[in-house]
This record gives structure tokens, sequence and C-alpha cells, in this order.
């Protein structure tokens, strides 16, 4: 079975956004798990649209997903700027939260495949300590290593671990680009919906402390993370964020010359 086929998008620098609030974002997901929906959704950020930009191959990974919806308010300005006000932000950790949360009512199953073996171990007590009676039907740290040294016969055994779990909704905490490339090469043997969510397994643990609310409501999540973590991530933004903001400025004026980047497909 398939998520509705019609969807409305925003392109950014060549990656397609859907329009959609969270709460429908939500609906959709606990519609489609429950309804034996297979598939994947990118969770994505400014980071990921300009890999994309530079990567045509992982561009059409994200724009073949089931959903791919803004976590990170640049991202979320930058597609009301030049086309639907009513785009709406979807924070990773916050929609495995509500999730979580509200599938305990009709008994959600999740399984986390992802983070290392002591961030899964906390992630664990901390959702069954906030959300008493939340199914987790499986948790899996894999080894590190790069994807093409996967073996099929690890491809086909992580895929059936999640399989006989019987999970609704899988977890993966990678690492873009690894958890979408990972997904994708996933999608025609994982039977449910998995969902990359990035760093939110350390988010919610607590391995890595989350951009108090007032940060992340003025969009500079990123410059907490970075303040946190400066080794691991000042490429990332050095670079990337200059560049969307070129591309953005760019989307932003050919709007105003008559461009439409709002499709209906």
């Amino acid at each position: 079975m398939k998520m509705e086929a019609v969807r409305k998008r925003i392109n950014i620098a060549g990656s397609k956004y859907d329009v959609l609030r969270e709460t429908q974002v939500k609906a959709r997901l606990i519609e489609a798990a429950t309804a034996g929906v297979s598939g994947y959704v990118c969770i994505s950020n400014v980071h990921t649209t300009m890999m994309g930009a530079f990567d045509p191959s992982y561009r059409r990974i994200t724009n073949a997903s089931l959903l791919a919806v803004p976590d990170g308010m640049p991202l979320v300005w930058a597609m009301r700027s030049i086309s639907e006000s009513s785009v709406g932000r979807v924070r990773g950790p916050s929609l495995m939260r509500d999730l979580i949360n509200e599938g305990r009512s009709i008994r959600l199953k999740h399984f986390l495949f992802g983070g290392s073996l002591r961030s899964l171990k906390l992630l664990q007590e901390v959702l069954s300590r906030e959300y008493p009676g939340c199914e987790i039907v499986g948790a899996f740290s894999p080894p590190f290593k790069p994807l093409d040294a996967i073996t099929s016969e690890e491809w086909e055994q992580s895929a059936k671990m999640i399989n006989e779990s019987g999970a609704h909704l899988v977890w993966v905490g990678l690492g873009a680009p690894k958890q979408e490339r990972w997904m994708w090469e996933q999608r025609n043997r994982v039977n449910c919906i998995m969902l990359g969510v990035g760093a939110a397994f350390d988010l919610i643990s607590g391995t890595i402390p989350e951009a108090p609310a007032r940060i992340q409501n003025l969009g500079l999540e990123w410059a907490y993370r970075l303040w946190r973590e400066p080794k691991r991530l000042w490429r990332r933004y050095i670079f990337n964020n200059p560049a969307f903001l070129i591309v953005w400025s760019a989307q932003w004026a050919l709007r105003k010359l008559g461009k439409n980047f709002t499709h209906t497909n």
C-alpha cells in the first residue's frame, strides 16, 4: 500500500519538500503506519538541502521519499518566502516524541536503529520513563562502517530483524547522508515506514544537550550545536550556510519575477 500520490511540494535548490503542517505530518504517518504502508521519510535541514544541491544522487533519494519535511527554521523561512506561508517546521526529535506518545493509544510499535550502545540504552530508558506503555519492539546499534562495506547478507539480516519485530515505524539515527542512503537501500526489504532523525537519539537521551526553546524558535539551533560540537560541525556550517543564503536569495528574486517553485504531483 502507498501513501496518497498527489503532493504539493516546494523546490529549494532542487530538493522538494512537502507543504504540510506538523499536525498533518503526524496524522498522515499514523494513518500510513497502521495501514501497512512501507517506505521512508526524510526530515531535512539546510545541511541536507545543500548536500542535495551538490550531489544529484543524494537529491534523487530525498525526492523519492514518502515525505520530505523541513527540520530547521531557516529552511522553513526560505519555503515561506518563495511560496507557501502554511509550511511548518517538523523537528525530528519532537516528531519522534510525539508519535511515540500518541502511538500508545493505538499500540504503535517502534524500532530504534542506529546510535551507540550507550545512547540506545539511555534512549530506551528515557522513552519508557516519559511514555509508559510505549512499545519499543527492537533496538540495534549497527557496526560503524561505510555502507558499501555492508554485505548483502547483512542487509537482509537487518531487514529481517526489523520485519520480524512487527514494527510500524523504524527510527533511523545514523546521521545524514548515511541514514537516507541506508533507508534507500532497504526500501524494498523493510515492510514499514523508516524515518531518518539524525541526532534525535542523542538529543532525546540527553547524550547531547538540546538547544533551549527560545534559541530553536529564533532559528539558531544550528549555532547552539556548533558551539557545543565545533570540531565536528564547523565544516558543515562554514560552507553550507553561506551557500544556502545565496540559493535562497536567488530563488526569492526569481519568485518576484514570476518563477513558480511550488509543484503538485
